[in-house]
């Protein structure tokens, strides 16, 4: 089959509260994109290596329910306990359930549940860091390295905004992941006291539909944010790295986030390119009791469109030799938004053609003559 394109021109009709080129941000690197698809909306020197402070905390995170028992218990050592601020104040040998650990380090930001975690897990902070730097690469991350499991400051420690966001769409695939952070509040109790942890994002009561994520801020890092809400079955993902410092660039990430939210929620939707099933042309066969074959997609594609974006879908199924069973994948359809690949969806035989032999013809001429379909 040669190489088909089906445009299609979307047009959609939702508010502008922010047009991408008057998106302006104080902070040096950020991103927007859509959770599903990954789809990128809006970038600024997303690809730049820099350190991203206590966002780092979601990787240690969804590592950690992916990896350990979280009713184990973690016997905290001298190195965690040396921890310095922000910090539950645990103490050498103190006795503390994993998942307790868990919601002080994303509702809190506590850099010592961070350490007893690594230690716990795979008995030193540096080799938690290497197997969380090999998870984010084994995700999708391009550019980070991990040399801290709280972020605080390190040399080579180091992600991008994009890697941030590629890392956050997996993390919000797991659904304790998700329930840990989008928690007000929480309470427990370890071998030797009591704690009460409370979430300090503030956008959690501020945006509509927020999911919520990680901030974070070291002198190195200046002011991070990692968030994610939903409208209208769309999910998106912002990511800001270096908002600032002192006060300003405190206030920088949160109003930074919200305009990249708002530009995403007022200027795409969430539209329906691919349908499963449905036929995307014919595969020539060769020496088959037929000489095609119809093919369709394997499975359906949604992706978030804004107003004027134009659709492209690049059918690619080379001829091949019978036989082709029903099912069988037979080659793939690129699509394209306005001239950009976004993904790949495979293309399957949605019929059987049985390979065209001497003994399959004596068959059909026999039962043909005595006047039998075959």
């Amino acid at each position: 089959m040669k190489k088909i394109l089906i445009a299609v021109l979307v047009v959609l009709f939702c508010g502008n509260v922010y047009a991408a080129d008057d998106l302006e941000l104080k902070s040096q690197a950020a991103v927007l994109i859509e959770a599903e698809s990954g789809r990128v909306l809006w970038e600024k020197n997303s690809e730049n290596p820099m350190a991203m402070a206590s966002t780092t905390k979601i990787m240690t995170a969804v590592y950690t329910i992916e990896h350990a028992d979280l009713n184990d218990i973690a016997v905290v050592g001298k190195n965690a306990a040396a921890a310095p601020r922000v910090k539950l104040f645990l103490s050498e040998g103190e006795e503390v359930k994993l998942k307790d650990l868990l919601y002080a380090l994303m509702l809190k930001s506590s850099n010592d549940a961070a350490v007893a975690i690594a230690e716990h897990i795979c008995g030193s902070s540096e080799e938690f860091c290497e197997k969380m730097t090999e998870e984010a690469r084994r995700i999708g991350a391009k550019d980070t390295v991990f040399k801290t499991p709280n972020g605080l400051d390190l040399e080579d420690h180091h992600s991008t905004a994009s890697d941030m966001a590629v890392i956050t769409k997996y993390a919000l695939q797991n659904e304790t992941f998700r329930e840990i952070i989008k928690t007000p509040s929480y309470s427990f109790e370890t071998s030797k006291r009591s704690y009460s942890v409370t979430n300090t994002d503030r956008l959690l009561s501020e945006y509509t539909r927020a999911i919520g994520v990680k901030t974070g801020y070291t002198g190195k890092a200046g002011h991070c944010f990692v968030w994610a809400a939903e409208r209208d079955g769309m999910t998106l993902i912002s990511v800001v790295l270096a908002s600032g410092w002192g006060a300003a660039g405190k206030a920088n990430k949160w109003t930074d986030t919200k305009k990249l939210l708002d530009y995403g929620f007022n200027n795409f939707e969430i539209k329906e390119v691919v349908k499963e099933g449905n036929e995307a042309g014919e595969l020539l066969v060769l020496n088959g009791d037929e000489q095609s074959a119809k093919v369709v997609f394997e499975r359906g594609l949604s992706l978030p469109l804004k107003e004027g974006e134009q659709t492209e879908i690049e059918v690619n199924c080379p001829e091949t030799e019978a036989p082709v069973y029903k099912g069988d994948i037979v080659g793939f359809a690129d699509i394209f938004v306005d001239g950009e690949k976004q993904e790949s969806v495979n293309l399957v035989s949605a019929e059987t053609v049985e390979r065209h032999t001497f003994d399959y013809l004596f068959k059909k001429i026999i039962y043909r003559w005595l006047n039998m379909t075959y």
